[in-house]
């Protein structure tokens, strides 16, 4: 199940949390090639976070997925997922950083 964790300093009021929980699935599914229903996707707004030394809107993101995840892939999902943020939440790109995770099966 491919899950994304979004924290953010910008507070998220319901609404627009559940805009982006809808626009990310859909990102996340289409582009590792997974079906949205096993995709799963958290938002935390309010969250404390310095980024390059400031406290200016920012946000921090950790993709984990079996599969589907690569250079390519995770350049194409962090522009996706960079460009969901900057319209909902006014957070620019360049302060905007996700981590991906491809786990094992066992």
């Amino acid at each position: 199940m491919p899950t994304l964790n979004l924290f953010t300093n910008v507070p998220v009021d319901a609404v627009i949390a559940s805009d982006i929980l809808k626009d990310a699935t859909k990102a996340v599914a289409k582009t590792i090639g997974k079906p949205e229903s096993y995709v799963m996707v958290l938002i935390n707004g309010g969250v404390p976070i310095a980024f390059s030394g400031t406290e200016e809107a920012a946000a921090y993101g950790e993709l984990i997925s079996i599969g589907g995840l690569g250079p390519a892939v995770n350049g194409k999902l962090s522009s996706i997922i960079a460009e969901i943020l900057q319209t909902k939440l006014f957070i620019d790109s360049s302060r905007f950083y996700i981590k991906f995770y491809e786990a094992q099966i066992r």
